[in-house]
């Protein structure tokens, strides 16, 4: 079945963790045997061909560079316009990517019906089709200027979640408390004109209810798991869950194993360890499901090789390709044929739809 992803990193992977991601999966852990500077090295699970082999052919892909003040511990860029260059860069990529014919932008109707139905098309062979990509940013901190985001859209950005983890210039968030304020306020006016989505994903309490209070264009929240699974203040509370839910958001279930699982540590437990599994997801997929009273919420957004790799997403994904086998599981699970298919893809592309349609 076609799969949509909504959350990979892959231009901080292709750039940061230098990968060529238009390798195969084996080929970039053998080139990584022996580095120690990132815990994942030679762990990824994510590459171009394995999103063809797994028939996960539209994924929303970021661009991320994070500015932190002097005191704050995160990494990041010392200037806004050091961490703009930073997404410029990662926009290069990806534009080295469609010149290559390996990806291509999906940034309105038109081109969301061209790519799926390419997709559906038996007589292409998937190697020669082209992974379609929208574009979304991860914290709003390179963002110089509000002016910086009508350059932004110009060149595809179609989403964008104000705030990642720690302060931020626009928002809070993971880890951080306080409100938007005015520059944060202003930052979703002029989403708002551009219909661009906001992507609540990441926004401490706080700035997530401002936001939504002061903001009326498309919501969703690209991956994100369920608070009353995993107390965390990354996760999502019910009732901010009910809220997205009457916004009409799609809510994609992550696949970071501290996300999943309670009591995870870093760098100590191990997935089977925890019994941490792609079963796990669908509990949290289910648990909105509950909200909601229906499967109409809920999707992938897997953020594999978000900085993490096998070492802390489900042991029994090998590769971002096993995605495939959430259909057969979700089906073990009671859903119907029409609720896989809107788990896998249905959900995002009526949200879509409806988001582009004017």
């Amino acid at each position: 079945m076609f799969i949509i992803d909504a959350h990979l990193d892959l231009s901080m992977n292709a750039l940061e963790w230098n990968r060529d991601l238009t390798k195969a999966v084996k080929e970039i852990n053998q080139r990584e045997q022996g580095l120690t500077d990132k815990p994942d090295r030679g762990k990824a699970v994510v590459s171009l061909p394995e999103l063809r082999k797994g028939n996960i052919g539209l994924v929303v892909a970021t661009q991320i560079a994070r500015y932190v003040a002097p005191g704050n511990s995160l990494p990041g860029w010392h200037s806004p316009e050091q961490a703009w260059a930073q997404t410029q860069g990662q926009l290069a990529w990806y534009q080295a990517m469609e010149a290559k014919g390996e990806m291509t932008q999906i940034n309105n109707v038109a081109s969301l019906e061209k790519h799926i139905s390419m997709w559906e098309d038996e007589r292409i062979p998937s190697e020669k089709k082209a992974i379609g990509y929208i574009l979304s940013l991860e914290g709003a901190d390179s963002l110089v200027t509000t002016e910086h985001l009508h350059i932004a859209w110009q060149v595809g950005l179609r989403a964008v979640g104000p705030a990642h983890y720690g302060p931020g210039r626009y928002a809070q968030g993971t880890d951080a408390t306080g409100f938007m304020g005015t520059a944060g306020r202003e930052l979703l006016k002029e989403m708002e004109k551009l219909n661009i989505i906001l992507d609540a994903t990441h926004l401490c309490d706080d700035s997530f209810w401002e936001a939504l209070d002061h903001f009326n264009g498309p919501v969703w929240a690209s991956h994100n798991n369920c608070r009353a699974l995993v107390n965390h203040n990354r996760q999502f509370s019910d009732e901010q869950l009910k809220v997205l839910i009457e916004r009409g958001a799609v809510i994609g279930g992550a696949l970071d194993a501290w996300m999943m699982v309670p009591n995870w540590q870093r760098g100590i437990s191990t997935p089977k360890e925890m019994q941490c599994n792609l079963d796990v997801l669908i509990d949290h997929l289910d648990h909105i499901c509950q909200i909601a009273g229906n499967c109409d919420h809920i999707g992938i957004g897997s953020d594999l090789d978000g900085a993490f790799g096998k070492e802390q997403c489900p042991y029994d994904l090998e590769t971002i390709a096993d995605l495939q086998t959430l259909e057969e599981k979700l089906n073990n699970r009671g859903y119907t044929a029409d609720d896989i298919a809107k788990v896998l893809h249905g959900n995002w592309l009526r949200f879509l739809r409806n988001a582009w349609k004017a």
